[in-house]
């Protein structure tokens, strides 16, 4: 009997024949132009982007793993483009950022009652800054990153024509390799044009660094002090200032760097990526022309709307980083009121943050997270009459435990924060609201004494 040729070849393998199809294409052996490959990654078209992002994807292609993002792909791009137009800390510099930091430290010290820090504030380039924070914002884009890989391939595979399938679906910890890597890249380009931005380690709001570190930036500092007709040595004052406030704090609660990075990573894996969207770029996706894809990418179209509960985690989350923010605001408005031009360094501050830069959008649109807290002027106006009521030290006392900070609804009514705390002070007992008036009312009804009346 004749042996049936249509079998299958036991050496059939989808993800060998996938392998040849993208080798052939990272080759030049394709009808595909690498530099639309790159374009599709948010990289330029130059020979060092397309040989970078080519290297990459080989590398994903020789690599097993999990099909798990590649971060040393976004930590390469970032450090490559971090380093364009970077310039080297000066002895100049230093001398005159390390006198900026030692007066800093004295004003705060008059002005706060948090720890100091442990380790000496440090001078940074922008490629370091990259190096330094690249594990953090990793760790932020991850689960975006993730869904976005397993859902191109879940679209990719039901999509494809009947005779690719077995190839798609045998191939598809690749694909999810290779469109994790493209991802990477695309964070690393974002990360690497924010370090031309930030002139400090807090300066965005999240703590990147370690918790006992302060940072400054002397080239982004230069730059943020060119056109403000103010004397270098008050904007590094008010920028030292600012920054050892940020670090200070974090390193005096303890609890707050992982409660704030918990809630951020929670949210960003509530984060789905919209398949519809996914499907429609599939239907009509070219390889020869990219671009649709790359731009659905960083646009922040391929993220649905927020869910009910993603606004209220936000909600939280903007409350918690207006907290911050604005804690620092008081505190600096204070310690630097010997500095004659404070007033304009100050509003230069609120106008740079108010706008953002071009990388700090485009992190908002990648992972769907904007970094700015929209309630800032009100927690610094109750801040500031918290420090007006009772002082530095009780006011800084309420970082002690996040269950005593502040709520939303204290920075929508600051007086009644302060009736509460003032009264506290004095032994005064707070005024009940219509809850805690009718359980008093039961209480006294049914004969049982309250603690302080025992």
């Amino acid at each position: 009997m004749a042996e049936d040729d249509s079998r299958p070849d036991e050496g059939h393998n989808p993800e060998d024949e996938f392998r040849d199809m993208l080798r052939d294409i990272l080759s030049g052996k394709s009808s595909i132009d690498p530099s639309q490959l790159a374009g599709a990654a948010g990289l330029p078209g130059d020979p060092a982007s397309i040989s970078a992002l080519m290297n990459q994807l080989q590398g994903a292609l020789r690599g097993g793993g999990d099909g798990s993002p590649n971060w040393d792909a976004a930590l390469s791009q970032g450090q490559e483009r971090a380093a364009q137009g970077q310039l080297d800390v000066t002895p100049n510099e230093r001398a005159a950022l390390d006198q900026a930091f030692h007066i800093a430290a004295l004003w705060l010290d008059e002005v706060i009652s948090v720890a100091e820090l442990t380790a000496p504030p440090r001078l940074m380039t922008r490629k370091e800054w990259v190096t330094a924070t690249m594990p953090l914002w990793t760790q932020l884009a991850e689960p975006v990153a993730t869904s976005i890989s397993d859902s191109l391939t879940r679209v990719l595979t039901d999509q494809a024509p009947e005779e690719l399938k077995d190839l798609m679906t045998g191939a598809g910890q690749m694909m999810r390799s290779i469109g994790g890597t493209l991802f990477a890249m695309q964070l690393g380009q974002v990360v690497g044009q924010l370090a031309s931005e930030v002139v400090s380690g807090g300066d965005v709001g999240i703590p990147l660094l370690s918790d006992q570190q302060a940072v400054l930036l002397p080239q982004n500092v230069a730059l943020f002090g060119e056109g403000l007709d103010v004397p270098a040595d008050q904007v590094q004052i008010y920028l030292a200032v600012r920054e050892l406030a940020h670090a200070r704090l974090f390193r005096h609660s303890r609890w707050l760097r992982l409660h704030l990075i918990s809630s951020i990573t929670d949210f960003a894996r509530g984060i789905h990526i919209d398949s519809s969207r996914l499907e429609q770029l599939a239907d009509g996706f070219d390889p020869a022309n990219p671009e649709e894809l790359r731009a659905a990418m960083v646009d922040g179209s391929l993220i649905p709307p927020k869910t009910e509960a993603q606004l209220a985690a936000l909600a939280r989350l903007e409350t918690m980083l207006a907290l911050i923010e604005g804690w620092v605001d008081v505190v600096t408005l204070e310690a630097t009121n010997r500095l004659p031009r404070a007033d304009a360094i100050a509003e230069t501050v609120k106008r740079r943050r108010a706008s953002g830069g071009p990388a700090e959008s485009a992190f908002a649109t990648l992972v769907g997270l904007e970094l700015r807290p929209r309630r800032l002027r009100e927690a610094a106006a109750m801040w500031q009459a918290v420090t007006d009521a009772v002082g530095n030290e009780a006011r800084d006392e309420l970082w002690a435990h996040p269950d005593l900070l502040p709520s939303s609804a204290d920075l929508d009514d600051p007086q009644a924060l302060v009736a509460r705390l003032t009264g506290s002070a004095d032994g005064t007992e707070p005024a009940l609201d219509e809850v805690d008036q009718a359980l008093e009312d039961l209480l006294r009804d049914d004969g049982i004494e309250r603690p302080h009346e025992a």
